[in-house]
């Protein structure tokens, strides 16, 4: 049941981690521990062109040395636990990036220096927690899928460590952290309309691509936590910790362990089990609503009726004339009027209590790709001006005639709601951020290219 959910993956616990079987799986883990004296040259791929699957590592009494050779399309770099520990400072506190479910991030540097070939970047380095609820399984998912799947809206694994009891994975670094973070936790301006719709767009085509392999990737946690932004706010998923192959043939699902994130997992998966791509859907749509609200997907600090978002805000998006009354606030009216309806209406879809109806992730892009050609946004930027100490919230002098407001000087009737509607549209959002740019600004800041789809291709294998 939905009360019996934690923050994070707390539908059920992780297998356990067991550090006597790990040979059974992935011998090659607990070879010696210096680093190669040459640099990992480029793998062949199977002589089969068929995906690995991670049924084919879970059932294998034996395996192969090492775990990237055995990858279609891989170059995955195998580091040395002591090459992960210099890079980032001996994870010291001043590299700290994080903690999610699998365990802490740590932010590194990588070159020819470390290892010859190498390109010179940033990473992060995540670590996993040995009394965490994530594991071995965990681990060894993330480097199946994103050591063969490459995509612009899959975050890119660099390479991973596996010695003795050890799991560590090194991805690239996405200079803006995550979208939780850019939503609910960051003091600097609110993300503008257009900036989320492109977040909307990337997220979805990551979705379509795993949706539209030839076995379905069912991702099974998709969150703001697990979306990654980079400097230009490209979304990419990261995080394939719970990823699991969708159903083959005549099925039309696979049948798991319900795991996930409460207020993002489907109601028909949480019910019986069933997981199909369009369980990925459901938590799509929510993520959608997050986007359109400023809202949590579950906040236990509303009124019992708000703290599950989709339970609450479902009902109000197919009315356009309610639609005002679940808009972010910090937006302050700086949308696409008719671009927000559209918007609301594919979140309705997705989140259909009936699977079938929900749309497909391709038809999901279809849709919201032309929301960012709409003309009806405002024009010029709006940056909300702080009051001074001579002034009140609503920006009048305080005992000034320049308080007075058009309808008080003609009692019109309606003069209160407006009045409250004013006061609700100026007063401040917080301490350390008192400004809201609208996306004209970051026009002129980051030039038109941060809203323009980059070329791309969907199958990009390594």
């Amino acid at each position: 049941m939905l009360s019996n959910l934690g923050a994070d993956h707390c539908f059920n616990k992780s297998m356990a981690f067991k550090k006597i079987t790990l040979k059974t799986f992935l011998p090659g883990c607990f070879k010696a521990k210096n680093p190669p004296s040459e640099p990992n040259l480029p793998v062949s791929k199977q002589s089969s062109s068929r995906r690995l699957w991670l049924s084919d590592l879970s059932n294998s009494s034996s395996f192969i040395s090492d775990l990237s050779s055995s990858l279609v399309g891989s170059n995955l770099q195998i580091f040395t636990l002591k090459e992960l520990t210099v890079i980032t400072q001996n994870h010291s506190k001043s590299n700290f990036l994080g903690e999610g479910g699998f365990g802490p991030v740590y932010k590194g540097f990588i070159d020819d220096k470390l290892r010859p070939g190498l390109e010179a970047q940033p990473v992060a380095v995540k670590v996993l927690d040995l009394d965490g609820k994530q594991g071995h399984r965990e681990w060894l998912a993330e480097v199946v899928y994103l050591g063969q799947l490459r995509h612009t809206h899959l975050v890119n694994l660099i390479g991973y460590c596996c010695e003795d009891e050890h799991r560590l994975l090194v991805y690239e670094y996405m200079e803006r952290g995550n979208l939780e973070n850019q939503l609910f936790r960051s003091y600097s301006a609110a993300l503008p309309w257009l900036t989320r719709i492109k977040i909307a767009i990337g997220t979805a085509k990551g979705l379509a691509f795993l949706h539209e392999e030839e076995t379905p990737v069912i991702y099974r946690d998709f969150k703001a936590s697990n979306i990654l932004l980079g400097s230009d706010f490209n979304a990419k998923l990261s995080d394939f910790g719970l990823a699991t192959d969708g159903p083959e043939g005549e099925d039309t699902h696979v049948t798991t362990r319900v795991m996930g994130t409460e207020g993002y997992a489907a109601p028909e998966y949480i019910m019986t089990g069933h997981l199909t791509t369009m369980s990925d859907v459901f938590s799509y749509g929510v993520v959608l609503l997050e986007l359109l609200t400023g809202r949590r997907s579950v906040d236990k600090n509303r009124p019992s009726r708000e703290q599950n978002l989709a339970e609450w805000a479902r009902p109000l998006l197919k009315d356009p004339h309610k639609l005002d009354r679940i808009m972010d606030p910090r937006l302050e009216g700086q949308y696409s009027t008719e671009g927000a309806r559209k918007f609301a209406l594919l979140a309705y879809q997705c989140l259909s209590l009936h699977p079938k109806s929900r749309p497909t992730m391709t038809n999901v892009v279809k849709n919201l790709e032309p929301l960012l050609d709409l003309n009806d946004n405002p024009i010029g930027p709006f940056v909300y001006i702080v009051p001074s100490a001579g002034e009140n919230e609503s920006g009048a002098l305080k005992n000034g005639r320049e308080g007075e407001t058009e309808c008080e000087m003609t009692k019109d009737k309606h003069c209160q709601k407006r009045r409250k509607g004013h006061r609700h549209r100026h007063r401040i959002r917080s301490l350390r951020s008192r400004a809201v740019y609208s996306d004209t600004t970051l026009y002129k800041t980051l030039g038109t290219s941060l809203y323009s789809p980059k070329p791309e291709q969907l199958d990009e294998r390594a």
